[in-house]
C-alpha cells in the first residue's frame, strides 16, 4: 500500500456478537386440523412429522415441532383447551371446503392463536377467496401435497415472532417477499426456505465448534412476507438497515382496499383492485433510499421484464419452468448467497471465487483491480458477509462506500484488517476445533479430538476466556496480553494410542522408565494427524513446547503440577525431520504418566493410575531467536497469595518470581527476582548491593535450536542449555531487564553499560515503566482469582522489544488449595516449651494433628553439601515405606528443599517427599540459604496442605529442639539421616495470613501413660 489508511477506518474495535439469544421464540406444537381422508394422506403417505423432522436433522435445525391431529372442530377445542398450541393448521374439510369455517370457529374461540388455512386450488376455490375476508388468518396457501410447505410455513411464522429482537441483539438480515398471489407464494417460499437453509449450514462452516456452528445458523437472514404494497413499505422502512433485498410481484393492492358495491350472497363484500405498476413503484421509491440494495422483480407478464431492467431491477419470469433456478442464481450473484464470485466487469466472466472469510483474506490482494473496484463499489463484499452472518466485519465495511473512499488498494487494506481483526477476536476464549484449511497465523486455540482437553487445557481454555471478557488487559496501547497459539491432542487420541499399540501391559508393569519411553518411541500415532502438524509448524514458525495435560493436573482439588513431562522441539525448516521430533515428544510426554515417579505420586494422592488420561498441548514457545538459542526475556510465576510478605507487602497481593529464559529455570529452583506486583520498587534482592551480587540470577535456561536428537530421553530437558547471563549479553537480549555493576564505582547503575556486570534487575519493567509488567500482573492475579473464587497461581512469559513495545503471555492458571481449618487460637502465645519446632516464616494454612513421626538430617559438624545428593536418595527410600503404610512425617534439614543445584539443598522430586506432612528449611550458622518459592514444588505442598516452615536459630528466627530428637530411639538410623516415632501425634498449626507456623509437642501426660 503506498498510503495510510485513514485514522477513522485504520483503527476501530470489532465486537463479537452471540447468537445464543436468537429465534428465541419457536413453533413447537402444531395442531392440523383436517378431514380423515387428508389425515390419513398425512400420517401414512405423507408421513409428516417423519419428514418434518428429517428436514430438521438434515439442515442442522433443532427443536423440531410436533404434531397433533384432529377431523372436528370440537376435537380441536378440545385439545386447545388441554394443550399449549403454538400454530393451528387448518386444512380442506369436505367437498365444500370448510377449512375457512373451521379456522374462523378456532380464531372465534382463541383469538390469541396463530392460524393458517390450507386450501386447494381450483376455479372454485379461487372465486370463493375472492369474497374471503381473509385478515383474521395468518396466512392462507395453496396446498399440493407438499410437505416442505409444512416447513416453510413454520419458518415464515418464527421469523415473524422473532425478527424485531434478533435484528436488535446481533443485526440479521431480513429478505423482503412482496407477493399476494397465494398460489404463487406457496410455491416460492419452499424453495426460498430451502436455498436460506442450506446457505444457513455453509456459513455455519465459519464457526470454530459445533455448538456455535449450530447456533451461528441462527443468524440466517429472515424472510418477511408482505402482500401490499403499504405493508411492504412499512416493513421496509423498519428494517431497511438490515435489508438483503427485496423480491416484488408487479401486480398487487396499493393505496389500501378499493370497493366496489357488489351484491353477493355473503353481502356486501370489499374487492380488492390491484395497480399493475405497484412493484415498480415500490422499488422505485426504495431505490431512491438505497443505491447498492439488490431489488428482484418477479411477474408472468412479460413486457414487464423491459420496464425492470431499463430501471436496473432484475427480472425473473414466473412463467418459466426453471424460475426456481433463476431466482436462486440471482441470489447468489446479488444478495450474497453461496460463493462471492468475483467478476470481469466488462465480460462477466468468473475471475475468482471466494468460498470462505479466511479464502478472502488470503485473496484479497490478488483480486483484479478492475473486478475490486466494481465489487466494493456496488457494496457486494459487505452484503456477502452479510448473508454469512458476520455481522461485526458487515457491519463496519458497510460505512466506507466507494463515495468516501476512492480508493481500492485502501479498500482491499481495510478489508484485510477488518477480517485479521474479527478472526483474532473471535478466537480469544473459544476452543476450536482444529481445521487445516482454517488455522493459521491469525488462529489461536483448536482442540484434535472430542476427548478432554486435561487440567493444563483446561487452564489455558479458561486463561482464554478470561483475557476475553477483560479487554482492559489490553489497554495499554505497548502491550498485548494473550496466550500462545496452541493445539490441544484430546484425551481420546491418547486412548486410541494407547489401544491400538498394545501398550498398556509395558506401562503398568514394573518396567524401568527408560524401558517405557523406549516401547512408547516405538509406537505409531495415526497418519491423519500429519496435515494437522503441518498446518500448525506453518502457522507458528516457530519451537514448540509439548506440555502434558492429564485429567488430574492442574485440578481444583489435586493439582498434579510438574508431574509429567514437557519437552521442546526446536522450529525447522526440514518440516519432516521437525514432524519426527514433534512425534517422538508426543510419544515421550504420553510415557511419563507411566514412570516411576508418576505411579508413586499417584499412591500418594490415591489415585489409580490405569485411570489416568493424557492430552498432550503444542503450544508455541514464548521467545525469540538469537543464533542457536531460543528464550524469552522474562518468564515468571505470579501467586495470589504471598506467604513471605516483607515490609509494605501484604499477604493477599500476591508474589511473582521474575527470571530471564525458559521457565523451567524457576521450576527447577533457579535464583529468581522476588517481587509483589503492587510493590515494584521494592525489591528485597537489590535493596544492597551485596545481596544483588550474590542473589540475584547469573544462570538461564535456553532452547538449543541446534540439538536435533535422534534418541529423546527420560529427562525432558536433554534440549535445554544452561548458560551464564554473560551469553545473554552477548545476544542483546537484556535490554530493559539488566542492570550494571560498575566495580570502578562500587555501584551498581540501573540499565546497559559497557564493562562491568550485568545484575537481571528488570529495572526497566518494574521502576522505568518500560513495560506495564506490574500493572498487567496485578490484573492477572486479580481477575484470576475472581474468575476461580480462589487463591491462584499464574505461570507467564514476556518477550520485549527495542522499541519498548511487548508481548505477555499468559501460559497456565491452577488454584492455590488451601486448608479451610481455623485456626482458634493465636499461634504466638503458645509457649516456646510446648513446642518441637516454631517457625515465624512458614507456608501453609490449617490445623493437623494425626502425625508421629519426624525424619532429619544430622546437621552436625561432619555436615557438608557435597554430601545432598547421597542424602536425598536416602530420603526417598525412607519416604517411600511412609507411602506404603500410609503414613505421614515431618521432614527437617538443611538448605533449599527441592534445589537442582545440590550446593542449595537437597535435590529431592516432589515424589521423594510426597508423604511429608511438614517440611522444614532448617538455616546453620555455616550453612545459609534463603527460602525459595512459586514452583510447582511449592504448588503441590500447597495443594495438599503441606506446612512448609523456615527456621534460622542463628539469628533467632524461629526454633526447633533437636536435642528433643536426639533423645527418641531410632526407628531408622542411617549415617546423614535419622527417623524417630514419638508415642503420641505431634500438633501441627499454620496460619497462613501471618506466616506464623508451629509443631506442638505431645503432652507430658500423654508420654507419662504411653511410658
Amino acid at each position: 500500500m503506498s498510503e495510510q489508511v485513514p485514522a477513522q477506518w485504520g483503527n476501530f474495535y470489532l465486537k463479537d456478537v452471540s447468537f445464543v439469544n436468537l429465534m428465541m421464540r419457536r413453533i413447537y406444537n402444531v395442531l392440523i386440523v383436517a378431514n380423515p381422508y387428508d389425515a390419513f394422506m398425512l400420517e401414512d403417505d405423507g408421513r409428516v412429522e417423519e419428514k418434518i423432522y428429517n428436514e430438521y436433522m438434515e439442515l442442522g435445525l433443532r427443536y423440531p415441532p410436533t404434531f397433533t391431529q384432529v377431523s372436528t372442530t370440537e376435537e380441536a377445542s378440545r385439545i386447545l383447551n388441554s394443550v399449549d398450541i403454538d400454530l393451528v393448521i387448518c386444512m380442506p374439510g369436505n367437498a365444500d371446503n370448510d377449512a375457512f369455517d373451521v379456522a374462523r370457529a378456532v380464531k372465534a374461540e382463541f383469538p390469541d392463536i396463530h392460524c393458517v388455512v390450507l386450501t386447494p386450488f381450483s376455479h372454485g376455490i379461487t372465486k370463493r377467496i375472492q369474497h374471503e375476508d381473509l385478515s383474521i388468518f395468518d396466512y392462507v396457501f395453496c396446498w399440493l401435497g407438499n410437505t416442505n410447505l409444512i416447513l416453510s410455513i413454520i419458518k415464515l411464522m418464527e421469523d415473524k415472532m422473532n425478527i424485531d429482537n434478533d435484528i436488535r441483539e446481533v443485526g440479521v438480515q431480513m429478505i423482503l417477499l412482496v407477493e399476494d398471489s397465494i398460489r404463487f407464494y406457496s410455491s416460492i417460499l419452499p424453495n426460498l426456505y430451502s436455498y436460506i437453509l442450506t446457505q444457513s449450514q455453509n456459513f455455519a462452516t465459519e464457526a470454530l465448534t459445533r455448538h456455535d456452528a449450530s447456533l451461528r445458523q441462527r443468524g440466517r437472514p429472515k424472510v418477511v412476507l408482505a402482500r401490499t404494497y403499504e405493508e411492504a413499505w412499512e416493513i421496509y422502512q423498519r428494517y431497511k438497515d438490515n435489508c438483503l433485498g427485496v423480491i416484488s410481484d408487479v401486480r398487487f393492492p396499493i393505496n389500501n382496499v378499493k370497493e366496489k358495491e357488489r351484491t353477493a350472497t355473503e353481502g356486501n363484500i370489499p374487492v380488492i383492485e390491484k395497480d399493475p405498476e405497484a412493484g415498480l413503484k415500490l422499488l422505485r421509491a426504495i431505490r431512491q433510499e438505497d443505491e447498492y440494495l439488490p431489488l428482484i422483480i418477479e411477474s408472468s407478464e412479460s413486457d414487464n421484464r423491459e420496464k425492470a431492467e431499463a430501471e436496473g431491477f432484475r427480472f425473473v419470469d414466473k412463467n418459466s419452468k426453471k424460475m426456481s433456478v433463476d431466482l436462486r442464481h440471482l441470489l447468489e450473484e446479488h444478495m450474497g448467497f453461496g460463493d462471492f464470485i468475483f467478476r470481469n466487469p466488462k465480460t462477466r466472466e468468473e475471475v475468482m471465487r471466494i468460498r470462505s472469510l479466511k479464502d478472502l483474506q488470503d485473496n484479497i490482494f490478488t483480486i483484479p483491480r478492475d473486478s475490486m473496484l466494481y465489487h466494493i463499489s456496488r457494496n457486494h463484499v459487505s452484503r456477502w458477509l452479510s448473508a454469512r452472518a458476520i455481522f461485526p466485519v458487515s457491519s463496519f465495511l458497510k460505512g466506507i462506500t466507494w463515495h468516501k473512499l476512492q480508493d481500492v488498494d485502501m479498500h482491499r487494506q481495510i478489508i484485510f484488517d477488518a477480517i485479521v481483526a474479527y478472526r483474532k477476536m473471535r478466537n480469544v476464549g473459544v476452543v476450536a476445533v482444529f481445521d487445516r484449511h482454517k488455522f493459521d497465523r491469525y488462529a489461536h486455540f483448536a482442540r484434535i479430538g472430542d476427548g478432554s482437553l486435561g487440567g493444563k487445557g483446561r487452564g489455558l481454555a479458561f486463561l482464554d476466556n478470561v483475557i476475553k471478557r477483560r479487554p482492559d488487559f489490553n489497554r495499554f496501547p505497548n502491550a498485548k496480553v494473550q496466550i500462545p497459539k496452541t493445539v490441544v491432542l484430546c484425551t481420546d487420541v491418547f486412548d486410541s494410542f494407547m489401544e491400538q499399540n498394545n501398550l498398556y501391559h509395558i506401562a503398568l508393569s514394573d518396567a524401568s522408565d527408560e524401558e517405557i519411553l523406549h516401547a512408547f518411541l516405538r509406537a505409531q500415532l495415526p497418519d491423519e494427524y500429519i496435515g494437522d502438524f503441518f498446518t500448525f509448524f506453518e502457522a507458528t514458525r516457530s519451537p514448540i513446547a509439548v506440555r502434558s495435560s492429564s485429567l488430574l493436573e492442574d485440578s481444583h482439588y489435586q493439582p498434579f503440577a510438574g508431574i509429567y513431562s514437557t519437552y521442546m522441539i526446536p522450529y525447522l525448516e526440514d518440516k519432516y525431520e521437525m514432524l519426527r521430533m514433534l512425534a517422538c515428544a508426543i510419544k515421550a510426554v504420553y510415557a511419563s504418566v507411566y514412570y516411576r515417579d508418576s505411579k508413586a505420586y499417584m499412591t500418594a494422592t490415591s489415585n489409580v493410575i490405569d485411570q489416568e488420561k493424557m492430552a498432550v498441548i503444542l503450544q508455541q514457545v514464548v521467545g525469540k531467536e538469537y543464533g542457536d538459542h531460543f528464550y524469552p526475556n522474562i518468564s515468571g510465576v505470579l501467586r495470589s497469595l504471598n506467604y513471605y510478605p516483607i515490609g509494605e507487602e501484604k499477604a493477599e497481593e500476591g508474589i511473582a518470581s521474575l527470571a530471564l529464559g525458559l521457565g523451567k529455570y524457576i521450576v527447577d529452583g533457579g535464583q529468581t527476582l522476588r517481587v509483589c506486583p503492587f510493590h515494584p520498587h521494592q525489591i528485597l534482592q537489590m535493596s544492597e548491593m551485596e545481596i544483588a551480587l550474590r542473589e540475584t540470577q547469573t544462570q538461564f535456561y535456553a532452547l538449543d535450536m541446534k540439538r536435533i536428537s535422534e534418541d529423546f530421553k527420560v529427562d525432558d530437558g536433554f534440549n535445554i542449555l544452561k548458560l551464564r547471563v554473560k551469553d545473554a549479553e552477548v545476544d542483546g537480549s537484556l535490554q530493559y531487564i539488566a542492570s550494571t555493576y560498575s566495580p570502578e564505582d562500587n555501584a551498581i547503575y540501573n540499565g546497559l553499560y559497557d564493562g562491568g556486570r550485568k545484575v537481571i534487575s528488570f529495572c526497566g519493567v518494574l521502576q522505568q515503566d518500560v513495560f506495564p509488567l506490574p500493572e498487567l500482573l496485578q490484573m492477572a492475579m486479580n481477575y484470576g482469582a475472581e474468575a476461580m473464587r480462589r487463591p491462584v497461581e499464574i505461570e507467564f512469559a514476556a518477550n520485549l522489544n527495542s522499541d519498548r513495545t511487548g508481548e505477555l503471555y499468559l501460559l497456565q492458571i491452577r488454584p492455590i488449595v488451601d486448608s479451610k481449618q481455623m485456626l482458634d487460637e493465636d499461634l504466638t502465645e503458645i509457649p516456646d516449651e510446648q513446642c518441637l519446632l516454631r517457625s515465624h516464616n512458614s507456608l501453609g494454612h490449617g490445623v493437623s494433628d494425626d502425625v508421629q513421626d519426624v525424619v532429619y538430617i544430622k546437621t552436625d559438624s561432619s555436615f557438608t553439601a557435597s554430601n545432598n545428593p547421597a542424602i536425598a536418595d536416602e530420603i526417598e527410600r525412607i519416604n517411600r515405606k511412609f507411602l506404603d503404610t500410609d503414613k505421614n512425617y515431618v521432614l527437617i534439614g538443611p538448605g533449599r528443599w527441592g534445589s537442582s543445584d545440590p550446593w542449595l539443598g537437597i535435590p529431592v522430586k516432589w515424589s521423594h517427599i510426597s508423604a511429608a506432612r511438614v517440611i522444614v528449611e532448617e538455616g546453620l550458622e555455616h550453612y545459609r540459604v534463603d527460602p525459595s518459592q512459586g514452583t510447582h514444588f511449592f504448588q503441590n505442598l500447597t495443594s495438599f496442605g503441606v506446612g512448609y516452615f523456615t527456621v534460622n536459630p542463628y539469628k533467632e528466627d524461629g526454633f526447633y529442639q533437636r536435642s528433643v530428637l536426639d533423645a527418641l530411639p531410632a526407628v531408622e538410623e542411617t549415617k546423614w539421616v535419622r527417623h524417630v516415632r514419638f508415642p503420641k501425634p505431634l500438633s501441627i498449626m499454620m496460619d497462613g495470613k501471618k506466616q506464623e507456623g508451629v509443631v506442638l509437642l505431645p503432652s507430658v501426660s500423654h508420654t507419662e501413660t504411653d511410658v
